[in-house]
C-alpha cells in the first residue's frame, strides 16, 4: 500500500506534483511506462540481487491491485449502474 507517514511524503510530493502536472499535459502510455521504468530501475541500483528484483516485481504488483480496488472497480461499478450489469 502507499501509505507512508505524512513527514515522508512532503519529501516526495513538491517533485511528483511537477511530474504529474507534466503527464497530465503530454503523457501516452508509453511516456507513463517509461517514466515508471526509470524509477524502478534507479530502484534496482547498478547491481541487483534477486531480493530487489522481487521487492520491485511485488511492489508494481501491489500498485497494480490498488489501482484496481480504490480506482477502476468504482468505475466499473458506477458503469453498471448506468449501463446495467452484463452478468
Amino acid at each position: 500500500m502507499p501509505y507512508i507517514e505524512s513527514g515522508q511524503r512532503k519529501w516526495f510530493d513538491d517533485d511528483l506534483q511537477r511530474l504529474g502536472a507534466k503527464l497530465a499535459r503530454v503523457a501516452t502510455a508509453g511516456d507513463l511506462n517509461y517514466i515508471l521504468t526509470k524509477i524502478i530501475l534507479a530502484y534496482l541500483g547498478n547491481e541487483p540481487h534477486y531480493l530487489e528484483f522481487n521487492a520491485a516485481v511485488g511492489i508494481l504488483e501491489c500498485v497494480k491491485q490498488e489501482l484496481y480496488r480504490r480506482r477502476v472497480a468504482p468505475y466499473e461499478d458506477e458503469k453498471i449502474k448506468e449501463n446495467g450489469d452484463a452478468y
